[in-house]
């Protein structure tokens, strides 16, 4: 690794750099990473804040939604002026106003079979901050498939779960094997959400994203993730329980006979079923 940090750069990392786990050479492995955060929203909003101010030299952001009013409650890279445009531009505005080593590549499109994978490829590590069924099997799919790491976490009213997958371990059909029925789970706008709990649910994801790139980029060997390993919090209780989870041998997408192609996947809005044929 060619370090080349410059005396803006050692000043404004210092914090990272006077830390035996991370150093210059972990500094630099951040700066050289890529990571593609799926959703700008809730859960989106605080992943690019931390991993832009960790100095994650390029980022990727994909939503093809706009700004509005309501979303301010809790999309904390968004403002009152940013009614109306973009999240993606948006977003990629804040970030050059908090970090302009940081270069943002922004994805003003629906995440879909047909360009999830080109998306994927040019990245490091994937965040799913999605807010939906289909889009997370797309993402799981795609990233398990090309052997991309990625963080998953979702929200509801004052709860949340998080966790990572990496290729070393089990991935979301694992867990969820088929989306439940269209209409069990409500969203956010029929139930609503505590402004804060996607921040906390985000901050982990951030979390796990800088841990990751830390352990490749710098050998951060004693960084565990969350691989089998899921964690709910419940904001009412102000808990956190841990669940572990294994790699299915059945698991038609990371499983013994996993399939080839996300064409094999019907991508619906209820079940997102594989089809074995």
């Amino acid at each position: 690794m060619s370090l080349s940090l410059d005396p803006t750069q050692l000043d404004r990392y210092s914090r990272h750099i006077i830390m035996d786990e991370v150093g210059p050479e972990g500094q630099q492995a951040l700066l050289d990473a890529a990571v593609l955060v799926i959703g700008a929203g809730g859960l989106g909003a605080p992943v690019v804040q931390y991993l832009a101010a960790a100095g994650v030299g390029t980022l990727g952001v994909a939503d093809d939604d706009e700004v509005e009013l309501s979303n301010l409650q809790r999309q904390i890279i968004h403002g009152n002026d940013d009614v109306g445009r973009p999240k993606v531009e948006s977003a990629a505005d804040f970030v050059a106003d908090l970090n302009p080593d940081v270069d943002v590549q922004t994805h003003e499109v629906r995440v879909e079979p047909d360009n999830v994978e080109d998306l994927v490829a040019d990245y490091d590590f994937v965040v799913d901050a999605t807010d939906n069924f289909r889009t997370r099997y797309l993402v799981n799919d795609a990233c398990t498939l090309s052997g991309t790491p990625f963080s998953h976490g979702a929200i509801y009213k004052f709860e949340g779960q998080v966790t990572t997958f990496t290729t070393e371990g089990p991935c979301y059909r694992c867990l969820f094997p088929e989306a439940p029925p269209e209409g069990m789970v409500a969203d956010c706008a029929s139930t609503g959400v505590l402004g804060v709990l996607p921040g906390t649910i985000g901050n982990i994801q951030a979390t796990e994203t800088v841990k990751y790139l830390l352990c490749e980029g710098a050998g951060l060997d004693a960084a565990e993730l969350l691989d089998g390993r899921m964690v709910f919090y419940d904001a009412m209780a102000m808990s956190f329980e841990e669940v572990e989870f294994r790699q299915n041998p059945d698991c038609p997408v990371c499983g013994d006979d996993p399939i080839e192609t996300l064409s094999q996947v019907e991508y619906a809005e209820e079940s997102c079923p594989v089809n074995a044929d």
